[in-house]
């Protein structure tokens, strides 16, 4: 069971937090909710309790991929959700995704897969694709793991770093527009070239033999329909005329003679009213019935009269019919497609007798714009040069404060000749972990622990560009101990003035520094495994601060007691 924590009374200031996560089925965990505070959280527990189980759930609502294997066994299905609060303005990414807004600041997230592999994801309720929950996920929690500080040592990232610091963002966003306009000319131009002029007339040729084969039927938009009809009654005229001659027999002459006998009808009903004046409504309706019949008998006579058994029409109804098969066969489904596709013919025949003055007017145009990309790329060039040097100052006094003494940073920038997507630099962190070393790339960098804390010292320098609300670290701290393990905690912490951060460690002194503290527990019920989370008191602290220490005596004891009262101030 969690307890909510008092948070009031904390002296930090706090932003954007994730308040609740639940998993149902997940590994070890049959059913966990998890209630956090805002600032620094931090999760212990033994090797194997099931630490790294809380950010796999965490991973899944990110968009990371699902796999079957984590569902607990006996059970079909696995959810996890999560409600997070921001004060971002998210609206327009929600809109962009197609997704439902929150009510108020919140975020729902939610995601469920089963044992047949079948998988639904929401964000406040709305179903959405992985795709977009991974996008709206970036906006939301950064993971770091063991070795997600390798991402340091990608050029882009690095890259992505120094312009953040830069605060590069709008200067960038200007030249990629314009990179992304080069790229649509250039493609345009390619596919005008690619082919010789002997291959775009013969293109041209054929274009107007199906401009001329649809033209010259001279078709119209509902003709199919009415030479249908028309074909029918040609094709059918002669039974026709007998079925119009045979009902005027019926209706007026021989024995029927169903006029005749309703005039009978009428008289006697003009009788009839005579005794009862009621009757008339008899006569009325019977009249009614007379003028409608004779209706018919016109209607019937004239259709007749226009019906002709005429052979030669019947053949020209036939040939168009098939003329407008024909088209549809080439062209398409019927004769509105088939006048869309003319429009669209003409057109490409107009774009390609006009491809020498089409590509003269790319050609400029393209000229044009790398002239404007080349500007804006020395823009961009100057601005990183300008806050490489105070990025690299202010890493290296963070790396001075974790434990390398007279280690050196440095962000080099350096000019390349090919328009890329980011400018025209390659940028490249150089390290010197120790005096009279030269510096070298980061991926010269053989131990993770000081990969770890390059990272950190990155992390915390960027933390006020850094706009994503949640930062998780999963046990970055290895390889590190001693008072550089208190630096740390003290790093992490101040993280938290403008993050939520949560951290699992296996530092006593890290996880003294946390504003909140989660144990994370392996239980054996029934033969069964379950994993317990509780959040600790102060006591409780103490006494898990004593077992990462290594025992539970005096000495352990007095040492936690030191380094929580140190984590607080």
């Amino acid at each position: 069971m969690i307890c909510i924590a008092d948070i009031s009374k904390k002296e930090d200031k706090f932003w954007l937090m994730l308040q609740v996560m639940r998993i149902k089925n997940l590994a070890v965990i049959e059913y966990l909710t998890w209630e956090l505070s805002p600032g620094f959280n931090i999760i212990t527990g033994e090797t194997g309790a099931g630490k790294s189980i809380l950010i796999d759930a965490l991973s899944l609502l990110l968009g990371e991929r699902a796999d079957r294997e984590l569902i607990r066994d006996g059970a079909e299905s696995c959810t996890v959700e999560a409600g997070l609060e921001v004060t971002r303005d998210l609206s327009a990414l929600l809109d962009e995704l197609g997704l439902e807004q929150g009510e108020g600041n919140q975020v729902l997230l939610r995601r469920t897969f089963s044992q047949q592999g079948q998988g639904r994801q929401f964000v406040n309720g709305s179903p959405t694709t992985l795709q977009s929950l991974k996008k709206l996920g970036r906006e939301l929690v950064d993971i770091h793991g063991p070795h997600d500080h390798q991402s340091l040592l990608d050029v882009d990232e690095q890259r992505v770093a120094l312009d953040s610091f830069a605060k590069a963002g709008g200067a960038l966003a200007s030249y990629q527009k314009l990179f992304s306009e080069r790229q649509n000319l250039l493609r345009e131009l390619k596919d005008l070239t690619q082919t010789g002029s002997e291959g775009w007339q013969q293109r041209i040729d054929y274009l107007a033999y199906q401009i001329q084969d649809i033209e010259t039927a001279d078709l119209r938009p509902g003709e199919e329909e009415q030479v249908d009809s028309d074909y029918s009654v040609a094709a059918n005229a002669q039974r026709i005329v007998e079925l119009g001659n045979d009902i005027r027999g019926i209706l007026e002459e021989g024995d029927s003679d169903i006029m005749g006998q309703l005039a009978q009808v009428q008289r006697q009903l003009q009788e009839w009213q005579k005794f009862d004046p009621k009757a008339a409504s008899l006569v009325e309706l019977n009249s009614g019935v007379v003028a409608q019949l004779q209706e018919l008998l016109r209607e019937i006579e004239e259709k007749v009269g226009q019906t002709e058994l005429d052979g030669e029409r019947l053949s020209q109804l036939e040939k168009r019919l098939n003329r407008i098969q024909d088209l549809k066969k080439k062209y398409g489904p019927n004769i509105s497609a088939i006048l869309e596709k003319l429009s669209s013919f003409k057109a490409e025949r107009e774009k390609l007798e006009s491809r020498e003055g089409r590509i003269q007017e790319l050609e400029a145009q393209v000229e044009k714009v790398i002239r404007l990309l080349q500007e804006n790329a020395k823009g961009l060039t100057s601005l990183r040069k300008e806050f490489a040097p105070k990025l690299s100052a202010a890493i290296t006094k963070e790396l001075h404060q974790l434990g390398f003494k007279k280690a050196e940073f440095q962000i080099q920038v350096s000019a390349v000749e090919e328009l890329l997507d980011s400018g025209q630099d390659r940028i490249e962190y150089l390290f010197a972990p120790n005096i009279g070393e030269a510096a070298r790339p980061l991926r010269g960098i053989a131990s993770s622990g000081e990969m770890a804390r390059v990272m950190l010292a990155v992390k915390t320098v960027l933390a006020a560009q850094d706009e994503v609300p949640v930062l998780v670290f999963d046990e970055i701290d290895a390889n590190v101990g001693g008072e550089t393990a208190v630096v740390v905690g003290k790093k992490l912490r101040s993280l938290a003035k403008n993050h939520q951060v949560l951290c699992i460690t296996h530092l006593p002194q890290v996880a003294a520094a946390g504003h909140d503290h989660y144990r994370v527990e392996k239980k054996i019920e029934g033969g069964r495994t379950f994993t317990r989370l509780n959040r600790l008191s102060e006591k409780d602290r103490v006494d898990e601060l004593s077992r990462m220490l290594g025992g539970k005596k005096a000495s352990a004891e007095a040492l936690s007691r030191e380094l929580l009262a140190e984590g607080k101030r």
